[in-house]
């Protein structure tokens, strides 16, 4: 299970993640920061042997784009996210190309569009 919270006051994201839920932050403007951020797991079992976590607050700016997917998909789609498709579209993409196919899969994408 992954968790992320958008705080646009303070243009951040908080996020968690334990057991098998691979979380990537694409920037959408990356000539000043890191291209991307990951979000640590910790191993465990929601409802069973859930370790300590730890929240990491990361930096967010409009467009930046969040994507989640489950052990059904192949990691190698951290290397395709394309920030000029639009969410739905993006997440399409992932399980078609990325989906393992053995297991379930899901995928959610998420565009921060900042204060409204």
């Amino acid at each position: 299970m992954s968790l992320a919270s958008f705080d646009s006051a303070r243009g951040t994201m908080t996020w968690l993640g334990v057991g098998n839920v691979e979380g990537v932050l694409q920037h959408a403007d990356w000539s000043e920061r890191s291209a991307r951020a990951t979000l640590v797991t910790r191993g465990g079992i929601v409802g069973g042997d859930l370790p300590a976590v730890q929240a990491a607050v990361v930096p967010v700016a409009p467009g930046d784009t969040l994507v989640f997917a489950t052990d059904g998909v192949r990691h190698e789609f951290t290397a395709e996210i394309s920030i000029s498709e639009p969410p739905q579209r993006l997440a399409d993409q992932i399980l078609a190309r990325f989906g393992k196919g053995t297991d379930d899969a899901l995928v959610l994408v998420a565009r921060y569009l900042g204060h409204r």
